[in-house]
């Protein structure tokens, strides 16, 4: 069978932090690199612009969040390659394992047209030194068979419609992604923020305590979950001269002004049952240079705050009985 071209498809947006290795990794692996940049401002196009394997491409379209819109222009930039194309589906912060050589690479390549790749996805801690997985895998090969793409509004599919039949689920094992945004926790933590507001306003049904429960899911890390990096993960990385322990480092995150906005359109209560009242936002609007930042000082009520002193509580033990049943009373006899 005729060997595809592989397409690495990877959205950007202020990943100046990572980005070189992220692109000096995928440049080990990928035929072609498409980056779809939007409107980033902290120096990652240039970045992206080094990288010979590189197709930039503008998405400065998109005004609200979603996974399609994030995701479409990539994949119709690389339906311009001709041939058969082994598309993966990467974010900045996702790399592969070192072994490209393996017989997986070999059988991946050899899929039909329509086979989905699965990949486990692993979680390194933020000392570089440790790793932790939820024994699953994501979909994010797919050897392209022109069908329409279909995705949601978030965490949903990258490369094809969900609900699409397919013969052929590959499932990787010794190919792994290594998932690193834990490895920059202040970020990962601003991400996790906006995350829970974006699910305030787009899942009205959705109650405050899953919402926390979701996105707080590093706080149920116990010392039993942690893993030593294998050396094998980092080692051929090292050779290459990439130095994945090197990250640069932002005290100030896109999210925020995102953040703001929102709280400029739907008022400072409507979010004051997510925990992500933890940091100064009267300073961040000061920053921002916002008008009247005063009025982005902390709207939570006593209760609220020991609602979520609860919740951090016990999120490690979540799934215990009498911490569900303490849940749903909360959420039955108050707003949240």
């Amino acid at each position: 069978m005729a060997k595809p071209t592989i397409i690495c498809l990877t959205p950007v947006k202020n990943e100046a932090w990572i980005l070189d290795n992220f692109l000096k990794s995928a440049s080990l692996w990928a035929d072609h690199i498409i980056i779809s940049d939007q409107m980033s401002t902290d120096g990652s196009r240039e970045i992206a612009k080094k990288y010979p394997k590189v197709i930039l491409i503008d998405n400065n379209q998109q005004k609200d969040f979603s996974e399609y819109g994030l995701r479409k222009p990539l994949i119709d930039e690389a339906r311009k390659i001709s041939g058969k194309r082994l598309l993966i589906s990467l974010d900045a912060d996702e790399i592969f394992t070192p072994n490209f050589q393996s017989k997986e690479w070999i059988e991946m390549q050899n899929l039909p047209e329509g086979a989905i790749i699965k990949f486990p996805w692993i979680n390194i801690y933020k000392n570089f030194e440790k790793f932790w997985d939820y024994s699953f895998s994501i979909p994010v090969g797919y050897m392209d068979d022109g069908a329409e793409f279909k995705s949601g509004l978030i965490h949903a599919a990258r490369l094809f419609d969900p609900t699409k039949t397919t013969k052929v689920v590959y499932e990787a094992s010794e190919i792994k992604i290594l998932h690193l945004q834990y490895t920059d926790w202040e970020r990962m933590k601003m991400k996790q923020r906006w995350y829970q507001c974006f699910e305030k306003i787009n899942y009205s049904h959705k109650h405050s305590i899953d919402i926390f429960r979701q996105y707080h899911h590093m706080e149920n890390l116990k010392n039993n979950d942690l893993k030593e990096v294998p050396d094998e993960w980092i080692n051929i990385y090292r050779q290459n001269g990439i130095d994945l322990n090197h990250l640069s480092v932002n005290q100030n995150y896109h999210w925020e002004l995102t953040i703001l906005n929102y709280f400029e359109e739907h008022g400072t209560k409507f979010f004051k049952e997510l925990n992500i009242w933890d940091i100064d936002w009267v300073k961040k609007a000061k920053f921002y240079q916002i008008k009247n930042p005063e009025r982005f000082k902390d709207p939570r009520t006593i209760a609220d705050k020991l609602i979520q002193i609860w919740l951090l509580k016990t999120q490690k033990n979540h799934n215990n009985r009498i911490v569900r049943k303490i849940d749903k009373l909360i959420k039955k006899f108050l707003s949240y």
